[in-house]
């Protein structure tokens, strides 16, 4: 019988095209929309231009989990339930898959080699940036011999500029992989005496690589790391060169433009190399720029574009959200989302300002955190705030909290280590919740500078190592596709700049 059952309803869909518009669901907006967007990827045809500019976007620490909360949060500002909003590059004309980011040597990665795995195509040790797998972390012996080709230097070769942007410190992890090779990441403004002769820091890297003519526009926070110990930074800070060099004098006397503020970015020009630095440290989280006196990540993607853009020969550029990181190590969803969103602006600025037809753009994470999302919560709970339970009639959650075994409610969004955990350390060094977990009000929750709950007590919440998603649209996005090693990215970048 199911048989027959079978068959008659197959020769029913075959019987006319037009089927599906007389099932009994056919007028629903899901339904409707569903068709949209399977036709939308039936019209998509694989691009193989030859890419002339290479545009790499990468959110650190935004992987799925923490993506689904900024779509959420996003939605919810625009006055959607937030569930259905989409991002700027969530939408069918994007290529996607996901992407593994484990190092040689560690499950749960770190920034520096999963940034350097998209600059070199291959995978590399934790803590280093662009030295081979025979490397050792903190051994400057093991430099000579195991330096990798980046990107940036291959595309060089082709005359084409290079630049990046970051919200985090120029010589931090992500953008330090444009253009350094270290045995430490952390080796930003000076090396063990041992090195000497073998390897540089990282922020005389990126100058030398300026002076080379390989970096073009470089731009985000870290001035201390360029200034020597003693000596003033342009908001009053200190520098922390040991060595007694001036890396912002340098730049400027080789010829490069130099900004750190508003004023001095608005008055870039096209006509020389970009070194621009806002802060002394990282760049101020979205939330917290009271003072307006840092370009958003949009406008610092806008400038740097108009820039590369002058080279006949194309570009490469990338553009790290770094503070997204930040705020997950401090187990604060509220500042996480708000970076996210200035993300997704930065990736609708790129995507405004070039042509798919030459430009290949890659939206991406280095990695992910150990961010937990509760349940079970109806449609609309605000994703900053407390679940709240599901309702039986209409689309919206109903007035009830949804509460633990003990009786308290909880947030959608809490971490599995960081510094919310329920335990606390005791005076004996153990660490206990006597009083069980801490009760929240709504009002708590969405403040500002709440700390999520976590489990583990931890000074920093850590990464993970969950996949993150890469979407990607122009020449050859196509390939991104199923489940891929996250040295892949350089290859597909490699194959459409070279595709003939």
């Amino acid at each position: 019988m199911k048989t027959t059952l079978s068959v008659s309803a197959l020769a029913l869909f075959a019987a006319t095209g037009a089927i599906a518009q007389d099932l009994p669901q056919a007028e629903s907006q899901w339904f409707t929309d569903g068709q949209s967007a399977v036709q939308a990827m039936i019209d998509r045809q694989p691009n193989t231009n030859t890419a002339k500019n290479i545009i790499v976007l990468v959110a650190d620490g935004n992987g799925v989990g923490t993506n689904y909360i900024t779509r959420l949060f996003d939605g919810q500002q625009k006055g959607m339930l937030g569930e259905e909003n989409v991002l700027p590059y969530e939408t069918p004309d994007w290529s996607s898959a996901l992407i593994k980011t484990y190092n040689i040597n560690a499950q749960t990665p770190d920034s520096a080699p999963t940034a350097g795995a998209m600059n070199t195509g291959v995978k590399q040790r934790f803590n280093l940036i662009n030295l081979g797998g025979d490397a050792i972390h903190d051994d400057c012996s093991t430099v000579e011999g195991n330096e990798l080709t980046t990107f940036g230097e291959i595309v060089t070769g082709m005359d084409k500029s290079v630049g990046f942007v970051s919200t985090a410190r120029v010589t931090h992890a992500t953008p330090a992989a444009v253009y350094s090779k270290t045995a430490n990441r952390n080796w930003e403004d000076s090396v063990p005496e041992e090195c000497d002769g073998i390897q540089t820091d990282i922020a005389t890297q990126l100058i030398d690589q300026m002076e080379a003519g390989m970096i073009d526009f470089a731009m985000g926070g870290g001035r201390r790391h360029f200034v020597p110990e003693g000596v003033e930074t342009d908001e009053g800070g200190s520098g922390r060169r040991a060595d007694g060099v001036n890396l912002i004098d340098r730049a400027t006397g080789l010829g490069a433009q130099y900004a750190w503020n508003t004023e001095t970015f608005d008055a870039l020009t096209t006509d020389a190399p970009v070194l621009a630095l806002f802060n002394d440290s990282h760049m101020e989280y979205e939330a917290d720029r009271a003072d307006d006196d840092e370009p958003s990540l949009a406008d610092m993607t806008k400038k740097a574009i108009e820039f590369l853009s002058q080279n006949e020969n194309g570009y490469y550029l990338e553009i790290e959200a770094g503070r997204v990181d930040h705020a997950n190590h401090a187990g604060n969803a509220a500042r996480v989302v708000r970076d996210g969103v200035a993300y997704a602006e930065a990736v609708a600025m790129a995507d405004e300002m070039t042509d798919d037809e030459d430009t290949l753009i890659i939206v991406t994470a280095d990695h992910e955190h150990a961010l937990a999302l509760n349940g079970y919560c109806g449609r609309g709970s605000d994703i900053m705030g407390l679940c709240y339970d599901i309702a039986q009639h209409g689309d919206k959650h109903s007035d009830e909290l949804v509460l633990g075994s003990d009786g308290k409610p909880f947030t959608v969004v809490g971490y599995l280590n960081g510094a919310g955990s329920v335990l606390v350390e005791q005076e004996d060094g153990t660490f206990a919740a006597p009083e069980g977990r801490p009760e929240i009000t709504q009002e708590d929750a969405t403040d500002l500078d709440y700390v999520q709950q976590a489990l583990v007590p931890k000074s920093s919440e850590s990464h993970s190592g969950e996949d993150v998603a890469v979407y990607a649209k122009g020449p050859w996005a196509h390939l991104f596709d199923s489940t891929l090693e996250q040295n892949v990215i350089f290859h597909v970048m490699h194959h459409a700049v070279t595709a003939e």
